[in-house]
């Protein structure tokens, strides 16, 4: 009966202390804090499923866990290969622990599909159905092929228009590259700046207007974090508390805006295809490429470290760029 009582109160301290050496270890290398919650919220997820420390549990407890998710939460397979990232970061960088079964877990295999892709009459017809700086936003993934976090995350001294490029800074894989910014969107930008500069301007007078800063930049520059050229370009429409430093900042605009307003535009323009930001990507690779564009430029356009990642583009062609196939439906003399 004393042990019975006893559980409730170590599983209580236990993963408390633990999520915060999961926290340290997760901000020393610099993840995002989108990372942080998501792998935090699996290892807690992980624990509170077992009700026992991970040190206990072997490879068997983690596939029963795995396939919990699978069969129980019905989850898709990278939401799946997610989790199973988290616990092996809490096993390897927190608990400091190897052990035989890390290697043998079955990870569960991402099946290859297609992605969507749009005409251009397709992405004429639903940034008619945008405005404002949704409409910049949606035209700037289409003519770079940023994915939407590299777009929002942009600051004001990433955008070079002498030179007309933008720099992707810190995006996924870690290696900076560099995309063109498109003549159209000058102008739009240049306006939209000019907002934007005000905006801060006032955020300055009452006492505010700090973005964040990456990694040590801020101990580096004291002041850095209000100077124009470290906002954001597309900043948030209020400010908000910074769940790691407790500072009330103005953050990029979130994510969500942008998908809600391509899901209006889109349904609006009547596109039968299912339509998200990174469909954008996905047809900004594709129109390159059925413009005769080399897919290695494309592959570096695109930040793929492997050229195969690339090559998927070319089996959303078809018939265009230079294959020359025709289909046997084509051939067929019409019925008199």
């Amino acid at each position: 009966m004393g042990n019975v009582q006893q559980f409730p109160a170590v599983a209580s301290r236990r993963p408390r202390r633990l999520m915060d050496r999961v926290r340290s270890e997760i901000r020393v290398r610099h993840y995002s804090i989108r990372t942080e919650e998501a792998y935090t919220s699996w290892i807690r997820r992980y624990i509170e499923y077992h009700r026992r420390h991970p040190r206990e549990l072997d490879g068997e407890d983690l596939n029963r866990f795995l396939t919990h998710l699978a069969v129980e939460g019905r989850v898709a397979v990278s939401t799946q290969r997610q989790a199973l990232s988290a616990i092996l970061f809490l096993y390897r960088h927190v608990l400091k622990t190897e052990f035989d079964w890390m290697d043998k877990v079955v990870r569960a295999r991402q099946p290859r599909r297609l992605p969507a892709v749009l005409s251009r009459d397709e992405v004429t017809a639903i940034l008619s159905h945008l405005q404002g700086t949704a409409e910049l936003v949606v035209l700037l993934l289409y003519g770079t092929g940023m994915r939407i976090l590299e777009c929002l995350r942009l600051r004001v001294q990433d955008l070079d228009f002498d030179l007309g490029h933008i720099t992707i800074r810190n995006p996924k894989g870690g290696r900076d590259r560099v995309t063109m910014l498109p003549d159209s969107t000058r102008d739009r930008i240049g306006e939209h700046l000019i907002n934007v500069q005000a905006l801060h301007k006032n955020d300055l007078e009452q006492g505010f207007g700090s973005v964040y800063l990456p990694h040590a930049i801020e101990r580096k520059y004291p002041h850095a974090d209000r100077d124009w050229k470290w906002q954001y370009v597309f900043p948030a429409g209020s400010r908000g508390i910074d769940p790691r430093s407790g500072i009330e900042r103005r953050h990029h605009l979130h994510e969500s805006v942008i998908r809600k307003a391509i899901y209006s535009a889109a349904r609006s323009a009547g596109i039968a295809k299912k339509v998200s930001c990174h469909t954008f990507r996905h047809s900004f690779a594709t129109h390159l490429l059925m413009a005769g564009h080399d897919i290695r430029t494309i592959q570096e356009l695109l930040g793929h470290k492997d050229v195969k990642t690339t090559m998927i583009y070319t089996h959303i062609i078809g018939n265009s760029g230079g294959r020359g196939v025709t289909s046997p439906a084509d051939t067929l003399k019409a019925t008199p």
